[in-house]
């Protein structure tokens, strides 16, 4: 296997694992080199514009539609919008880690949906789900029709194998999986643990950077897609695919990871968060969490994102004259947190690395009564928020927490005990 990498977001990219696997000048010659296929791997429609149009030409082995026919199999805790097991509900809500299964669990049998929103056939809204693996996926394959899933570990490598080339990603790092493509996931670690936005609207993108200027937040050289990188194994295999919410299984009797070349801008990518430039204030006053944003799906509302991807990483503070955690909040945008690493400044205890929190369209938050104690008083020299790796998936639809995320035993049942204690201070005159 190749584990290099091309730099780049949203290029045209060109990748062979045998030299002369690329036709030259067309991209579907009447016969191939060295007897492989071509097909089309389609992110978008054919006639979408060309700055937003998603595809890649494969040269493989056999082509995709070599396969059994698919059969129904369980969706174990995997959950798309739209589903009716709960209500919506404004109350803030907040987990502890989910323990890691003591039953062998693959990435996909490891999958637990905490919350979703919009309708999957609509192509509208996101799932936020968990994953637990203890085991890889031996022999066994996955791809989701549903949407695009940016992966946030947590805990543990992924080794993940694509048809289009080999990821690493460790805790710290991003990778986006687009629709439709297929991979299976190893752990070099032994186990792995970590977050999903299965986004289910359009593409995700570098946010437009406006009055910022031309540099700044993530860089799209510091973006990172894999060379090519093939299997030729014949088998008993299994190819499970995410439709329109269900699990569906087919046999295939070769690996599906043959693709020797490929040439196109419909690729995976990973990206190294501490390569991220924070931009923040040096005068007064908190900048809106949106100054942080990685990555944008955007909707056909202007300024309005179907989702998008945010994180707090390490950086200074020297704002003066201002309470520098965020500031107390209702927001029009849905918002699910987790913690990679470190410690979330905005919350004294309750919220570590593995854990979520959920706040609702206009549900009031902010800092609990440590925190805004301590930010009140504190002497306003310039800070180093050190060791700390935070992020928020922030979405324009109220998410519907599932059955289960309502119902298990790391939902902390007195979360809203953290801001009980806030005090009237007003004196007048």
């Amino acid at each position: 296997m190749n584990f290099q990498y091309q730099s780049g977001f949203g290029n045209e990219f060109s990748t062979e694992a045998i030299a002369g696997s690329l036709p030259k000048g067309q991209n579907s010659p009447q016969k191939a080199p060295f007897a492989l296929y071509a097909e089309q791997f389609s992110g978008s429609p054919f006639t979408a514009p060309r700055t937003t149009n998603r595809r890649s030409w494969l040269y493989r082995i056999r082509p995709s539609v070599t396969h059994k026919p698919f059969k129904q199999i369980s969706n174990g805790l995997l959950r798309s919008a739209p589903f009716n097991e709960t209500d919506a509900t404004p109350n803030q809500l907040r987990w502890d880690p989910l323990p890691m299964p003591k039953e062998q669990l693959d990435f996909i049998d490891g999958i637990v949906t905490m919350a979703s929103n919009g309708d999957v056939g609509m192509c509208v809204g996101a799932g936020i789900h968990i994953y637990m693996a203890n085991a890889p996926m031996r022999d066994r394959f996955f791809y989701n029709a549903d949407g695009e899933m940016l992966i946030v570990p947590e805990r543990g490598r992924l080794m993940i194998h694509t048809e289009l080339g080999v990821l690493e990603v460790t805790p710290g790092e991003i990778c986006v999986l687009h629709r439709g493509l297929k991979f299976s996931v190893g752990l070099p670690d032994g186990e792995a643990r970590g977050y999903i936005c299965e986004n289910y609207g359009a593409h995700f993108k570098l946010p437009d950077l406006g009055l910022i200027g031309a540099n700044g937040l993530a860089n799209s050289r510091d973006f990172q897609i894999p060379v090519a990188a093939y299997e030729d194994r014949d088998g008993d295999f299994r190819v499970v695919a995410k439709f329109q919410g269900n699990l569906w299984e087919a046999v295939i009797d070769h690996s599906p990871l043959d693709v020797v070349a490929w040439h196109g801008n419909y690729a995976p990518y990973k990206y190294d968060l501490a390569n991220y430039n924070a931009v923040n204030t040096v005068s007064f006053d908190h900048p809106d969490p949106s100054i942080f944003t990685v990555l944008t799906s955007p909707s056909d509302t202007p300024g309005t994102a179907n989702v998008d991807f945010v994180i707090f990483p390490p950086r200074w503070m020297v704002a003066e004259h201002t309470f520098r955690p965020p500031y107390f909040h209702r927001n029009v945008m849905s918002e699910f947190m987790g913690l990679i690493f470190g410690h979330y400044d905005a919350k004294a205890e309750g919220f570590v690395p593995g854990g979520a929190s959920l706040h609702n369209c206009m549900s009031g938050h902010g800092p609990d009564v440590e925190a805004y104690e301590k930010a009140s008083n504190a002497d306003l020299k310039p800070q180093r928020y050190e060791n700390t790796l935070a992020f928020m998936f922030e979405t324009r639809f109220v998410m519907r927490p599932t059955k289960f995320a309502m119902e298990t035993a790391s939902l902390q049942k007195d979360y809203l005990d953290c801001w009980q204690g806030l005090k009237k201070h007003f004196k007048q005159g």
